[in-house]
């Protein structure tokens, strides 16, 4: 997959795209609604597959001192779009110039001239230009005019209704991943490099690999049965774990982190690149009377995520 950052400097190969647009966070079952839409205008016309999304999101550009919201970072989101065989990421540049672009001279600077795109596919919602002033039939209209075919999605609904980031994050923040996952189309997933610990589950007899969450939006805080992808290194490969999202309240934590203990692992993680899926939540993070009763409990917390996994 090739990534375009800047619509003014395109290589001619990278022109011509089928694309879908939007902010795709999560790349949920919706966002590959509209991926596939695309996919199969392309095939049509023999244009290959692309997605045009934005860096940073609009409304981290917006409001930059609000709460993280965000599913993934923006690597997580391109390892998935390569996954669904996108060929052509345009991860466009979102600063005060493109955000200062009326609708019209964004369809024209930036669809047509700029990457030079034969078809777009947006959803129905789909809002662009200063203001958000633009829709999807003003995108049509302007397709019309500059040579690019329009589709317009409708919204995919799913059994508990409109499948949705919004929907997505209500969900793991009521401790719900699988609910997550449904509408998502895959187990919502924590990605990054292991971090320097204390090293305190080590002298537990619990080593973990320990990752930031900053910049996303935080599940509910807790314990969780999770599959683990080690990404890289010597100890690549797929394993079960169970982990704990949050601050640490037995420590005296403050940043909330993610803190995963791999079963049957021995090795040494820093440094690598993890991939840790959320499968089921399983407790509250809490404080403990004692070491011991904290190990016992952490004892039955692994033993219980053994189970909910061993049936995947």
């Amino acid at each position: 997959m090739r990534i375009v950052r800047d619509y003014e400097y395109v290589d001619p190969a990278d022109r011509g795209a089928s694309a879908a647009i939007g902010n795709f966070d999560g790349v949920h079952l919706g966002h590959q609604a509209v991926i596939d839409i695309a996919r199969r205008r392309g095939a049509e016309i023999g244009a290959p597959l692309g997605v045009l999304t934005f860096e940073p999101h609009p409304r981290e550009y917006f409001a930059p001192d609000a709460a993280p919201f965000r599913l993934m970072s923006r690597e997580t989101r391109a390892h998935r779009l390569e996954k669904l065989g996108v060929a052509r990421l345009y991860e466009l540049n979102f600063n005060a110039a493109l955000s200062a672009l009326t609708p019209e001279v964004f369809a024209r600077n930036v669809l047509s001239e700029g990457l030079g795109l034969r078809h777009v596919v947006v959803g129905r919602d789909f809002c662009f230009g200063k203001g958000r002033a633009g829709d999807a039939s003003d995108l049509a209209r302007f397709g019309a005019e500059m040579g690019f075919g329009v589709t317009v999605a409708d919204l995919l609904e799913g059994q508990r209704g409109e499948v949705s980031s919004t929907a997505i994050r209500k969900a793991l923040s009521a401790g719900r991943p699988r609910d997550a996952a449904a509408m998502l189309g895959h187990w919502h997933r924590i990605d990054g490099p292991v971090e320097g610990g204390e090293q305190r589950g080590r002298d537990l007899g619990y080593p973990t690999a320990n990752m930031s969450i900053a910049g996303l939006h935080p599940p509910k805080f807790g314990v969780y049965a999770v599959l683990v992808d080690v990404l890289d290194g010597p100890h690549a490969g797929a394993y079960h774990g169970a982990a704990s999202i949050g601050v640490r309240p037995m420590f005296d934590g403050q940043m909330p982190n993610l803190e995963t203990y791999l079963f049957d692992f021995s090795g040494d993680l820093y440094g690598a690149d993890l991939s840790v899926a959320l499968v089921d939540f399983l407790r509250l993070e809490e404080t403990f009377d004692s070491l011991d009763s904290f190990i016992a409990q952490m004892d039955a917390d692994c033993a219980r995520a053994r189970e909910i996994l061993s049936g995947l």
